[in-house]
């Protein structure tokens, strides 16, 4: 059986959110064609299912580092601003797109929070055999 850190991320990331598309509880919100995804994007992102890219990204993420919580995908997930003849600095990615993101890998079954108090989410076994088994198709 093929490892998660072996596949190429690109490509799993894909399959997860092609996966993802297929669930009724992971859906958009009407807002979310018309955001950014952090103060250091300029517009807002042009491809149509990025909401299913960037869930999965964020499954993925907590599959590799877990528990982890909002404000560590923030980090994770944010950017560089160009700041015009100022140096660029590091912002982080916006919290309400990421917080409703886990809100509704949780809703699926995905996710859950671990029991100690303040230390974020983890895999589920569902979401476990979801991303091996992908792994082990890509490979």
């Amino acid at each position: 059986m093929s490892d998660v850190r072996s596949v190429v991320q690109g490509t799993l990331v894909n399959h997860i959110a092609s996966e993802l598309k297929k669930s009724e509880k992971i859906k958009p919100p009407a807002w979310a064609a018309y955001t950014k995804t952090g103060v250091a994007a300029e517009r807002p992102p042009t491809q149509p299912d990025w909401w299913y890219m960037r869930s999965a990204a964020i499954l993925r993420r907590i599959y590799l580092t877990g528990p982890v919580g909002t404000q560590r995908l923030r980090t994770v997930f944010g950017g560089r601003r160009r700041r015009g003849h100022k140096p660029p600095h590091h912002y982080k990615a916006g919290g309400k797109i990421i917080r409703l993101m886990l809100q509704q890998l949780e809703a699926d079954g995905l996710i859950t929070k671990t029991t100690k108090p303040k230390a974020g989410r983890i895999v589920t076994p569902k979401g476990q055999k979801l991303i091996d088994r992908l792994a082990a198709k890509i490979a």
